[in-house]
């Protein structure tokens, strides 16, 4: 595997700084021990510009080559949040504060990323700018979009974005990638169904809101089993159902549904919205009751370019060897906001294996260290190739 050597030399190193990230987990926007690890690292590796404060708590290095005079800009992305989940693994170094956890490996996006910004720091060995980008509130508060919408591409003058993310299940040493849809897009509903409360022994008096949004949640799987083309992708999916009642004998006068639509194509989740829209308040009508619905746009899908996806690929055989790389991985329903980047920008997101571990966002998940020099090479062959030195 031609890992750099130099950043094999340094996988000890950067491995400490992810156990230390690991250790001191924070939510969200609210970042201020992790985003003044990374800008004070950068600082020390001598990055000709490091600027916090990017959307909230977003931190920017910039890295300029031996060379500028191609005037290309690529962009690199990693995300620095953790998860409200008490760790169940047994490390080490474990988190030191109950109840947050890095359970998606966002330390490990962050400490690869940082890996990469040390070598390429050192070396300079390409004719151009590389500008890092360390985001904030990736899981839920669309941080990605908080830093575009705060100039991370106008301000400099970013032209192409990539990213990584690991990936369990998948052997270390391996990536994965396809031009096209990779992540679903993700938004979030909230339906109040009002009836008329009652007595549970006299329900021709009430207006049952119970068995209305029961009609609404079967209701809401036929968009799926009846709208959706069978070879498109989508889920509708109720989490929450909850009465104002808690006793047994009282028919409920509000019910409210929590759920989630996910999809792989921007038609499709247009599509999902106008069903709900129009399926809920009619079938509650239909009972005598009413239904607002609460509809949330959230992550868009995250749609690989082209052009930069085969280059991302081609980056990743040049780490790891062409039998290490699936050019044509098949699509997953969780969301990313990197979509956000790439619909400002052309740019591809990569898995990155993370060998036999449980899945992210579990308790007991862990990222493997052993990823690290693999993702470190692949950002630096990024620039080095992307923007050669004559």
């Amino acid at each position: 595997m031609p890992i750099r050597n130099r950043l094999a030399e340094l996988h000890p190193e950067i491995t400490a700084w992810r156990h230390d990230l690991h250790e001191n987990p924070e939510l969200m926007y609210d970042l201020p021990r992790t985003s003044g690890v990374v800008a004070a690292k950068l600082k020390e590796f001598g990055c000709d510009e490091v600027v916090p404060g990017i959307g909230v708590s977003g931190v920017v290095g910039v890295i300029r080559g031996r060379k500028t005079g191609s005037g290309k800009v690529i962009g690199f992305r990693a995300d620095m949040d953790a998860l409200p989940i008490t760790e169940a693994t047994g490390l080490d170094f474990s988190s030191k504060t109950p109840g947050k956890m890095h359970a998606c490996g966002h330390d490990g996006h962050t400490a690869i990323l940082l890996g990469a910004a040390k070598y390429l720091a050192e070396t300079r060995n390409f004719d151009g700018t590389v500008v890092l980008a360390f985001q904030p509130a990736e899981e839920g508060g669309a941080g990605g979009k908080a830093m575009v919408d705060d100039g991370l591409m106008d301000r400099w003058n970013v032209q192409e974005i990539y990213g990584l993310h690991n990936m369990p299940g998948e052997p270390v040493g391996k990536f994965a990638i396809r031009e096209g849809a990779l992540l679903a897009s993700a938004d979030e509903f909230e339906i109040k169904v009002t009836g008329r409360g009652g007595h549970a022994a006299m329900p021709h008096a009430a207006i049952d809101t119970t068995l209305v949004a029961s009609h609404i949640v079967i209701g809401l799987q036929s968009i799926v089993a009846r709208n959706i083309d069978p070879l498109g992708s989508v889920v509708v999916t109720v989490g929450s159902f909850h009465t104002d009642s808690v006793v047994s004998n009282v028919i409920a006068h509000e019910v409210t549904l929590k759920g989630t639509v996910r999809t792989l194509a921007p038609d499709l989740r247009k599509l999902a919205h106008e069903r709900i829209m129009a399926l809920v308040p009619m079938t509650a009508q239909a009972y005598g009751a009413t239904a607002e619905v609460d509809f949330r746009w959230g992550y868009p899908v995250t749609m690989n370019h082209p052009d930069q996806t085969k280059f991302a690929a081609d980056c990743a055989a040049e780490v790891v060897g062409e039998a290490n790389v699936d050019r044509d991985t098949k699509p997953v329903m969780p969301a990313e906001d990197f979509a956000f980047m790439l619909e400002a920008r052309p740019g591809a997101y990569i898995f990155l294996g993370n060998g036999d571990t449980p899945m992210c966002h579990h308790p007991a998940y862990r990222f493997e260290d052993e990823a690290i020099p693999v993702g470190c090479s692949w950002f630096v062959t990024l620039a080095e190739r992307r923007m050669p030195l004559e």
